[in-house]
C-alpha cells in the first residue's frame, strides 16, 4: 500500500509524489505479472523472472523434442513392420499351400493331366509371390532392402530377377539402437545368394596407391597409424610420425624421408640405391652392405602397434633390415576395385600373359566376354555386369577373390554357369570364378544336395558287407565281351571334385586291368572349356561307351553322367554341369515345383517339396525377427509414453499458473493499488500552508 514514510514531516512536495509514484508503480507491475500469468497460463515468461525453472524447463524442453522425435520413428517402424508381417503372412499361406501340392503329387496315383493342371496353380502362385515381392507400405518397397524406391523383383527372359542391395533400411529409435523396415537380399522371398565363390587367393601386392584401410596388416587386425622409432647399427633412436600416413605412398615417403634427416644428423649413409619401397606384400628397405652388414630396426612407441601392423618389426621374431634382408613381414593387402591386375601376383600377367575370354551362361543366354582389355579389377566388373545376364561381381568378404552371384530365379535350364572360353587360356580358372572345377567342393554341387553314394551294403542272406553292393554306376566299355568298368565312390572321396576324379580314375584303372585292359583305357576328367565331367575311351571298340547307375545310387546322375553326350564314334561321353548356380529363393523352389508337375517327374517333384519345407520354416524365421522387433518397439513405445509423462507433469508444475493463487494475488494488489492512489492523493493535497501554525 502507498504511504508517506513517517520520518518525512515536512518534506517538498516532489519528493512526496515520487515516493507515491514508485509505490504506485510497482504495484501496477505487479499487477501486471498477475493479469499475464492468468492471461497466458504461465508462470513465467521471462528466463530472469525464475532462472533455476528456466534452465531446468531448457532441458524438460529438449527432452520432450526428443521424445516426440523417438515416438514418431516408433510410430513409423510400427506401421511398416506391420506392414512386413502382413506380406510375410501371406507368404507362409503361399508357400504352406505349394508344399501341399507337392505333397499330394507326389502320389503315384495322380496322373499327368493331375500334375499338369496343378501345374496351372503353382503358376499363379508364382504371379501372386511376384506382387507380394514389389509390395509397398509407408517406408517403401517392403522387400527393397536399403534401396526402397526400385521394385526389387523383375521379370527377366521369363525368369525373375532380384537386385535389392544387402541389409535393410533402419530408423533410428534410441540409445544407438534401430529397427528395420524393409528387407534385403537373404530374405526368404529374394535373395541372390548363390555364387560362384572365387576359389583363387588373387594375392594383391602393394602398391604406393594401396591405402592402409585396405591391409589386413602384419598380424591380421588391420593398421592402427601412430609415431614409431627407428635405430641405425646401434645409433640413437630416432621418432617417426606415420600418423597422418593414408596410403602405402605416404608410410614409404615419411619412412625415406626420416632416413635422409638420420643419415644426415648422424653421418652415416643407410639407404641404398632401391631406398624404401614396396615388394609383393611387404614394405621394402635397400640398406647399404657392410662390412659388417649394418641393421635397421624399427619399434612401436608405448602401447602403439604400428610398427608391427606395417610388418617392420614383431613380438615373435625381431626384424632387422640389412644388405641380405630388405624385407618386412606380409602386410596381407586386401583386394580393391582400384587395383591393377598387374599387382595381382596370381594371376602373374608378365608369365602366364593377359587375360583372355570367359564364357557365362545364365537366365538361358551365353556371352563370351573378352577380358583381355581390362586394366583394373574394377574393369572386370564392368565388363561382367554390363553382359546383360543379371549377374553380380562382389569382392569376398576375406578380400582375397572375387564372387560371381546370380541375381535370377529361374528353372535349373537357366541356372548360372561359368567356363574358359579357350583352353589355352583358361581365363575363369585363373580368376578363380569358373563354377565346375577340380576345386569345386562336392558340396555345392546339384544346388548343395551334394552327391548320393551308396557304401558298406551288406547282403541281406548273410548281413556280411558286400563290395558289389556299394558300386555306384557302370561303364559300358562297347566291346564284343560286353565289359563293365565299375566305380565304387567313398566318404572320404566327396570332398572336392579333384578327389572325386582321382578315385573314379583309379577304380577305372583297376577294372581296366581285371578285365584284361591297360591302364588308362577310360579316363575321367573336366573339360577345358566344358563344364561337365568328360569320360574319354582309347582303344578299339565296336559299341558306343555308355554309363548307367549300379544299387540304386544316385552317384552318376549327381555327378550329370547320365544327362550326357555321346561324341559319333561313341569313345567320349560329357557329362552335364552339377554345378550350375541358382539363387536359393522361394521363386526358385516355386519354379522347380512348376517344372517338375509340368514335365511329370516324381522325383523333381518331391526335390521341389523338400526343398519348399526349408522355405515353410524360412519364413517363419523372418517373420519371427519382424515380430520380435514389433514387440520390442511396442515396448519402447509404452516406455516413451511414460517419460514424457513424467517430463510434462514436472514442466507443467514448473511453469504453469496455479488460477487460485494467482486469483487470491490479483485482488490484493488491486487493493493494494486503490489503497496508494487515494493515500498519495490525499498526501499531495496539502500545502505549505496547512503546515503553518
Amino acid at each position: 500500500m502507498s504511504s508517506i514514510p513517517p520520518g518525512l514531516s515536512r518534506v517538498p512536495n516532489l519528493i512526496m509524489s515520487r515516493n507515491a509514484l514508485a509505490s504506485i508503480t510497482r504495484s501496477s507491475v505487479g499487477l501486471y505479472a498477475v493479469q499475464q500469468q492468468l492471461s497466458t497460463g504461465s508462470r513465467i515468461s521471462r528466463p530472469g523472472e525464475d532462472p533455476v525453472a528456466a534452465a531446468t524447463l531448457s532441458i524438460l524442453d529438449a527432452r520432450l523434442e526428443r521424445s516426440a522425435q523417438i515416438v514418431r520413428n516408433l510410430d513409423h517402424a510400427s506401421a511398416s513392420l506391420a506392414s512386413l508381417d502382413t506380406a510375410l503372412g501371406e507368404a507362409s499361406d503361399l508357400v504352406l499351400e505349394a508344399r501341399q501340392i507337392a505333397l499330394d503329387q507326389v502320389n503315384s496315383t495322380y496322373s499327368e493331366s493331375d500334375r499338369a493342371a496343378q501345374a496351372t496353380v503353382v503358376d499363379s502362385l508364382l504371379q501372386q509371390l511376384f506382387s507380394l515381392s514389389n509390395r509397398t507400405g509407408v517406408q517403401g518397397h517392403l522387400f527393397g532392402g536399403t534401396a526402397p524406391g526400385t521394385p526389387p523383383v523383375t521379370e527377366f527372359f521369363g525368369a525373375y530377377r532380384y537386385a535389392a542391395p544387402s541389409g535393410g533400411l533402419l530408423t533410428d529409435l534410441r540409445h544407438g539402437s534401430a529397427a528395420p523396415l524393409t528387407l534385403g537380399n537373404g530374405n526368404a522371398i529374394g535373395a541372390t545368394s548363390a555364387r560362384v565363390a572365387g576359389f583363387v587367393d588373387l594375392d594383391p601386392s602393394l602398391t604406393a596407391a594401396t591405402r592402409l584401410n585396405d591391409l589386413r596388416g602384419a598380424r591380421g587386425l588391420g593398421v592402427a597409424t601412430g609415431s614409431i622409432s627407428m635405430r641405425f647399427d646401434g645409433g640413437p633412436a630416432a621418432t617417426i610420425d606415420l600418423s597422418n600416413a593414408d596410403s602405402v605412398g605416404d608410410v614409404t615417403d615419411a619412412l625415406t624421408a626420416a632416413i635422409r634427416l638420420y643419415e644426415s644428423d648422424n653421418g652415416v649413409t643407410i639407404l641404398g640405391p632401391a631406398g624404401v619401397s614396396a615388394s609383393g606384400g611387404s614394405i621394402s628397405i635397400d640398406i647399404v652392405p657392410g662390412p659388417p652388414d649394418p641393421q635397421l630396426t624399427f619399434a612401436d612407441i608405448g602401447s602403439g602397434v604400428t610398427a608391427k601392423d606395417l610388418g617392420l618389426a614383431s613380438d615373435a621374431t625381431p626384424i632387422s633390415f640389412d644388405a641380405t634382408s630388405a624385407l618386412g613381414r606380409d602386410t596381407q593387402p586386401r583386394l580393391a576395385w582400384t587395383a591393377p591386375l598387374a599387382s595381382l601376383q596370381t594371376l602373374d600377367l608378365a608369365g602366364a600373359g593377359p587375360l583372355g575370354s570367359i564364357r557365362i551362361s545364365n537366365a538361358g543366354r551365353t556371352r563370351d566376354l573378352d577380358l583381355s582389355g581390362a586394366v583394373t579389377l574394377q574393369d572386370i566388373k564392368n565388363t561382367i555386369e554390363s553382359a546383360g545376364l543379371g549377374v553380380r561381381v562382389v569382392i569376398n568378404s576375406a578380400g582375397t577373390g572375387i564372387d560371381v552371384l546370380s541375381e535370377v530365379s529361374g528353372p535349373s535350364s537357366m541356372a548360372m554357369s561359368i567356363t574358359d572360353a579357350s583352353g589355352t587360356n583358361p581365363t575363369a580358372t585363373r580368376l578363380g570364378i569358373r563354377t565346375f572345377a577340380p576345386e569345386t567342393l562336392v558340396s555345392e554341387l546339384n544346388s548343395g544336395r551334394g552327391v548320393r553314394i551308396v557304401h558298406n551294403q551288406t547282403d541281406p542272406i548273410t548281413g556280411l558287407p558286400d563290395p558289389n553292393r556299394d558300386v555306384d554306376f557302370r561303364i559300358a566299355l562297347g566291346d564284343t565281351a560286353g565289359t563293365f568298368l565299375t566305380v565304387d565312390l567313398r566318404p572320404q572321396d566327396m570332398t572336392s571334385m579333384q578327389a572325386v576324379l582321382a578315385r573314379i580314375n583309379s577304380q577305372l584303372d583297376d577294372a581296366a586291368a581285371a578285365a584284361g585292359y591297360p591302364a588308362g583305357t577310360v579316363r575321367a576328367a573336366i573339360g577345358a572349356t566344358t563344364n561337365g565331367i568328360i569320360l574319354t575311351r582309347t582303344g578299339s571298340f565296336t559299341g558306343n561307351m555308355t554309363v548307367e547307375s549300379a544299387n540304386n545310387s544316385g552317384a552318376a546322375q549327381d555327378l550329370g553322367l547320365l544327362a550326357s553326350d555321346t561324341s559319333t564314334d561313341g569313345s567320349t561321353v560329357t557329362g552335364s554341369d552339377p554345378a550350375s548356380i541358382r539363387p536359393d529363393n522361394l521363386f526358385t523352389a516355386l519354379l522347380d515345383l512348376r517344372e517338375a508337375l509340368a514335365t511329370n517327374s516324381t522325383s523333381g517333384i518331391a526335390i521341389a517339396g523338400e526343398r519348399l519345407g526349408r522355405f515353410v520354416d524360412r519364413v517363419a524365421q523372418d517373420r519371427g525377427t519382424v515380430g520380435a522387433y514389433a514387440r520390442r518397439i511396442d515396448q519402447d513405445l509404452s516406455q516413451e509414453e511414460g517419460r514424457k509423462t513424467v517430463d510434462l507433469a514436472t514442466r507443467s508444475r514448473l511453469i504453469d499458473t496455479d488460477f487460485a493463487e494467482a486469483a487470491t494475488r490479483l485482488t490484493l494488489l488491486q487493493t493494494q493499488l486503490t489503497a496508494g492512489m487515494q493515500a498519495a492523493s490525499m498526501a499531495t493535497s496539502r500545502t505549505l500552508l496547512d503546515f503553518l501554525g
